[in-house]
């Protein structure tokens, strides 16, 4: 029979047992209730980056479709409307091919089933043939598009460097589509390009609405949608961002954000190189041999 400091000193173990067993129970129920509430907002955010996917896709659709009918009943004395038309076929098409492009880079990286492929890259070719992909969606809003590579002295005219251009041109063309978009009517956009020391520099600049400090620290989420008037590529789903940072991840790289709201926005590429010596003979098809000509300071 237990006496009665043995019974108290029994009861006050379970009672401190007990507390200790309620408080990891409280512990535990709002992990789950954490857990739940980022759930419920992942599965929100998904729902709703489906959905503006799904737009990005049938939108541009819809009006090639429609565009394409009125194309067939236009008479042949009515020759500028089908010009009219034709061009707004061709925005149509290239923002879908776009959007697809990073639609399928998202899936494969979260796949990850995309390895880079290195060869000799171009880049000036590169560069100078995006910014030529985007001249149309400029002159829309009359943007100057200007590139120039900033020869390093000492370094050859001829210089090869080996990246993964599929991926290359990827980012670069997410840059570019996020500048122009957002951009001032008559405004530019500038792309450079520059060596410091073993790396290969990108940067792309514009002039318009910049990004605020709050927007900086989810731009880069494929499931945020920033506000109206910030920095989200691809019309606000924010994906293009994402598959860049992902992208610059399997390259080794990194991609640095620089803006003041309402002055300018800079987005800064750092590549290094994927391998110790240039391959001299197999090339990439929009950039082989990463030849820096007179391409140079090239105006859109």
């Amino acid at each position: 029979m237990l006496t009665d400091d043995q019974l108290l000193r029994e009861l006050e173990k379970r009672f401190t047992e007990n507390k200790s067993s309620l408080a990891e129970l409280k512990k535990l129920t709002l992990q789950l209730q954490d857990l739940n509430k980022k759930l419920e907002d992942s599965e929100a955010m998904k729902t709703h980056f489906i959905s503006n996917i799904t737009n990005e896709i049938i939108n541009p659709f819809a009006a090639i479709l429609g565009l394409s009918r009125n194309i067939l009943d236009v008479k042949k004395e009515d020759w500028d409307k089908v010009i009219s038309m034709v061009k707004l076929i061709h925005s149509e098409a290239f923002n879908l091919d776009f959007q697809l492009k990073n639609i399928f880079a998202a899936a494969r990286i979260e796949a990850g089933e995309w390895e880079p492929e290195i060869m000799n890259v171009d880049v000036s070719r590169l560069i100078n043939s995006t910014l030529e992909a985007f001249k149309y969606e400029a002159d829309k809003k009359n943007i100057t598009l200007t590139y120039s590579f900033e020869l390093s002295p000492g370094i050859q005219k001829s210089f090869y460097f080996l990246s993964d251009p599929e991926k290359l041109r990827i980012v670069l063309s997410n840059l570019v589509s996020n500048a122009v978009n957002f951009s001032h009517n008559g405004g530019e956009v500038v792309v450079k390009a520059w060596l410091d020391k073993e790396n290969l520099m990108l940067s792309v600049t514009d002039y318009g609405i910049g990004v605020s400090e709050e927007n900086k620290k989810i731009i880069f989420d494929r499931f945020k949608r920033l506000d109206s008037g910030i920095h989200s590529l691809n019309r606000g789903h924010g994906l293009g961002l994402s598959v860049n940072k992902a992208i610059m991840d399997l390259l080794e790289g990194s991609l640095q954000l620089e803006s003041r709201p309402g002055e300018k926005t800079v987005f800064t590429l750092t590549v290094p190189p994927s391998g110790e010596t240039p391959m001299s003979e197999s090339g990439s098809g929009d950039g082989n041999e990463f030849l820096f000509d007179d391409t140079s300071g090239e105006v859109f």
